[in-house]
């Protein structure tokens, strides 16, 4: 995933101790990969010496903002009830408290809501490491999470550990059960026609339950179903992956990690959990690409604009490049429908020098793999830090 390459096909095998994994993949534009360099990456990426990653894989260069990596930055986690204003009122109190953004990324499902936020110190221009400081930010974040009903399941905290940041978004929800949450009453029947189809046997006592799922395909598809299924605590023994036209089907051979398969109550959690994971990359809403010159303060500016005109940010990628800003935003009208065009305009003809550009449908659906601005931040922080003994 994070070469920006795409499988098409892969058949995963496991068993004695010896596994044999088979992916098919081509670039970001379905060609087959003839680079020796980025052939080369992905040996050294998946070979192992000694049980260790290879020196040169380690030291790998990839995303990074400037010159600071993630390890560099203050990693804050939020979970809660999504509204509308929600990220202008985060990033307002992170304003307020000096706090610089430097790179976020931001998912909804089901009313729910998820972000990992990187920030810096403006005073340091580093890491937060006034423990004082951090703590007020944290009372100040936490209120505004839990929102008018003061729910007790809000999360405000400090990431203590380093862990792929999509992957760290799907555990987050997880935990914050999105799953269980369903707007599917409220959904029109064009939207429940691409609901995934997810069926689970659930098998013999010691033999393997068998999970099938056909959905529309997309970019990241299988990452994000593996992933679920690793956090719920199960081993994937044997997998097959392939297209159906324009649907993925994906068939697990799984069991739990002390070997036995699942029981009803399980089979039930897996179905809501996959479908769960499945819709939370679905970008409801019309992408607004921003690209600026970055300054203190601009996620405020930028997500007060929305709320004042009437937006609500349904997902968003923020990371800055150099001395730019290079953000996308999802958003839907306060009431989670299509936003008139004629706002986007008027908020360009205010706003010049923000530099938005409403990105239309069909590029959408063109693009064949999702990079998102955060993302190529990322790449670079997560390999520095494996190289430094870090793990997710």
């Amino acid at each position: 995933m994070d070469m920006d390459l795409t499988i098409s096909k892969a058949y995963i095998s496991s068993d004695g101790g010896w596994f044999l994994d088979v992916f098919h993949v081509t670039d970001q534009q379905g060609c087959k990969i003839r680079d020796e360099k980025l052939i080369g990456n992905i040996q050294k990426a998946l070979s192992l010496q000694k049980k260790k990653w290879t020196a040169a894989f380690q030291k790998c260069p990839g995303r990074s903002i400037g010159i600071q990596t993630i390890s560099e930055h203050t990693a804050i986690e939020l979970t809660g009830t999504d509204r509308p204003g929600l990220l202008s009122e985060v990033s307002a109190v992170l304003a307020e408290m000096y706090c610089r953004v430097n790179a976020a990324e931001v998912w909804t499902h089901r009313r729910r809501v998820a972000c990992v936020i990187y920030v810096t110190d403006e005073d340091t221009l580093g890491p937060i490491e006034n423990v004082r400081k951090l703590e007020r930010l944290l009372e100040k974040l936490k209120p505004i999470m839990q929102g008018y009903d003061n729910e007790k399941i809000a999360r405000s905290v400090v990431a203590e550990s380093f862990t792929h940041v999509e992957r760290r978004l799907h555990q987050l929800m997880l935990a914050d059960h999105d799953s269980d949450s369903s707007d599917l009453q409220n959904q029109p029947t064009d939207e429940k026609l691409k609901n995934p189809e997810i069926t689970v046997e659930i098998g013999s006592e010691m033999n393997y339950s068998v999970v099938k799922i056909q959905c529309p395909d997309r970019p990241k598809l299988l990452f994000d179903t593996v992933c679920t299924l690793t956090d719920l605590k199960y081993v994937v023994s044997h997998a097959t992956i392939y297209p159906s036209g324009p649907y993925a089907v994906q068939e697990y051979h799984i069991r739990k990690m002390d070997g036995h398969t699942l029981d009803e109550e399980a089979k039930s959690k897996v179905k809501k959990c996959l479908e769960a994971a499945i819709e939370r990359r679905s970008s409801e809403g019309l992408r607004l690409d921003l690209c600026t010159s970055d300054r203190p303060g601009l996620l405020t500016d930028v997500t007060r604009i929305f709320r004042e005109n009437g937006l609500s940010v349904t997902r968003a990628d923020v990371s800055t490049q150099g001395d730019k800003a290079v953000n996308t935003f999802y958003v839907t009208d306060v009431n989670g429908h299509p936003v008139d065009m004629k706002t986007v305009d008027a908020i360009r003809k205010d706003n010049p020098l923000l530099g938005v550009h409403a990105v239309p449908l069909a590029s959408e659906v063109g693009r064949a793999l999702d990079v998102s601005p955060f993302s190529k931040f990322i790449k670079t922080s997560e390999r520095i830090l494996q190289g430094l003994g870090w793990r997710a």
